[in-house]
């Protein structure tokens, strides 16, 4: 993600030096069984809370979206006229 912001020589090598790190970190750990229970632990924990923070940005996004239209909206009523 870093490239993509700073467009350097610099940041698409470090972008890239990440991405092997992680790679071989999950070769790693799923040669090894424990490694791999606890990395399964990791990513159904991590899941769960990403679902949570969707659901808040969901619930956040319809309240601006019915605010703005209720803003937006005709006023009814009485109206009287101003001659």
């Amino acid at each position: 993600m870093l490239s993509g912001v700073l467009n350097s020589e610099k940041a698409i090598e470090v972008n890239i030096a990440i991405i092997r790190t992680f790679v071989l970190i999950r070769q790693h750990a799923l040669s090894h069984k424990d490694l791999q229970d606890k990395l399964l632990k990791l990513e159904k924990k991590y899941n769960k809370n990403f679902k949570e923070i969707y659901a808040a940005l969901n619930f956040l996004i319809e309240d601006k979206e019915i605010k703005d239209v209720q803003a937006n909206r005709e006023p009814i009523g009485f109206k009287t006229e101003n001659k």
